[in-house]
């Protein structure tokens, strides 16, 4: 009997999913746990693989279509049965089907770390296990330039390793760097690696390429804007951004905040936090701590709206809006009231660099119940955040710059920050929004505090 293939429900706010593509065509031979499709969802790309085996025998959506979570996009079976010509919709026929299809994938994905990857490192056809995956991830090689060793062609961990070994540096490729240059058709023969071992990576081709439109801007006065099309990651947060602007009435609050004394504990706490975890405290993490300090203290702050129901999170769960090619992604820190700035810190970079590889898992993208983006490595002052919804409130963080303010009738200088507080007035009202941002500007003001 023919199975379904549905889209996969990953979160509870997960409502429908871009199909990226297909690692099969119609009539080839599915085996369980090898990839079948990658889809795009919460800003992120999800490669599924398969949980049955057989003959691929329908596919009814391509690539770039939008289509709910748990519908049938496609059929797995015996070759030559008979299935719908369209797609029938929700998975499978009885009322609980949908709860059944969520807590297969789900239950797949807990027990199965190569199960869902945030970043298909293969090309669209390549075979290859899941071990030999994961290593061409960590690796950054592109599987389509290893050959299999395994039955049809398939890749193979031993493959993978070979290949490392045996292949001169100048013809490693990271592969986005493989992507662009294809999509360019740069000749990565002619590139020299500026990555580790010689690798090439995205700037030795971008850098190509820029100096090839230069010279062709030289030789053609008038040429053509250059264009792209939104779509994939860019179009998944426009879609997001137009919805929390045109839903959420947005009110926001701004607030001068002294940094003499965060300046003077990051200074005494930054050498000792080195030595314990090997990386330095950043005034980033001490403001997710006074962050998360005063959301316990203001439940109406830490709260999200879904649907006509404002829900108060007791766990204090702090969204970090981290800058990737192209996009944005916001991993999120759970309970952050209750860690230490060590750990803060650990979590912190870990969470910010998977997300610049794009190694984030889905567990690691939901449930965050309040957002901060901080943009103070720039020559930013201030900004308006736009809310992360379902959450009420986020809070932009500006630069630390030296200004002249008044103390005691006396004019000093003193290292100041401008913080702006984005709350939905459908959910908070103007004097809690108030209260919070006053008692975040004392903590702040006040650092050692954190420390009782």
């Amino acid at each position: 009997m023919a199975k379904e293939i549905f889209m996969p429900k990953l979160s509870s706010t997960m409502e429908i999913g871009t199909l990226l593509q297909w690692f099969k065509e119609e009539g080839d031979q599915v085996e369980i746990g090898e990839p079948l499709f990658e889809i795009m969802t919460d800003k992120i790309n999800i490669e599924v693989e398969a949980y049955e085996e057989g003959i691929l025998l329908k596919k009814y959506f391509g690539i770039d279509e939008e289509v709910p979570c748990n519908y049938v996009i496609g059929y797995i079976g015996e070759k030559n049965e008979t299935v719908p010509a369209v797609s029938p919709g929700l998975a499978g026929s009885d009322e609980n089907s949908e709860e059944k299809a969520e807590v297969k994938v789900e239950a797949k994905a807990e027990n199965t770390v190569e199960t869902i990857q945030t970043v298909a490192v293969a090309g669209e056809k390549v075979r290859a296990t899941p071990a030999a995956r994961s290593i061409a991830r960590n690796e950054q090689v592109d599987l389509e330039l290893v050959q299999g060793s395994g039955p049809k062609g398939r890749i193979h961990q031993k493959d993978v390793q070979s290949f490392i070994l045996n292949t001169p540096e100048g013809v490693r490729i990271s592969p986005l760097a493989k992507k662009i240059a294809d999509e360019e058709k740069v000749n990565v023969g002619d590139l020299t690696g500026s990555g580790a071992h010689g690798k090439i990576v995205k700037n030795d081709v971008v850098n190509v390429l820029q100096k090839g439109q230069k010279v062709e801007q030289q030789a053609a006065s008038s040429a053509a804007p250059a264009r792209k099309k939104l779509s994939g990651m860019r179009k998944v947060i426009a879609e997001r951004m137009i919805k929390s602007v045109t839903t959420a009435p947005h009110v926001t609050l701004t607030s001068d905040i002294d940094m003499t004394k965060v300046k003077e504990l990051r200074a005494q706490l930054k050498p000792r936090i080195e030595k314990q975890t090997g990386l330095r405290l950043s005034f980033t993490e001490v403001i997710l701590k006074a962050v998360g300090t005063v959301l316990a203290r203001h439940p109406q702050v830490n709260a999200t709206l879904v649907k006509d129901e404002i829900i108060y999170s007791e766990d204090v769960n702090v969204g970090l809006a981290v800058a990737v090619d192209d996009g944005l992604m916001v991993p999120v820190l759970k309970n952050v009231d209750e860690k230490g700035l060590s750990q803060l810190t650990v979590e912190a970079k870990d969470l910010a660099k998977r997300a610049r590889e794009q190694k984030l898992l889905p567990d690691q993208m939901k449930g965050s119940t309040f957002t901060v983006s901080n943009l103070g490595m720039y020559a930013i002052d201030a900004f308006t955040p736009i809310i992360n919804l379902p959450e009420t409130a986020i809070l932009g963080i500006g630069r630390i710059q030296d200004k002249a303010v008044v103390e005691n009738g006396t004019i000093v200088v003193r290292p100041m920050m401008v913080v702006s507080l984005s709350f939905d007035h459908r959910a908070i009202d103007g004097a809690p929004a108030a209260e919070f941002l006053t008692e975040l500007k004392h903590v702040l003001e006040n650092p050692f505090e954190l420390l009782v």
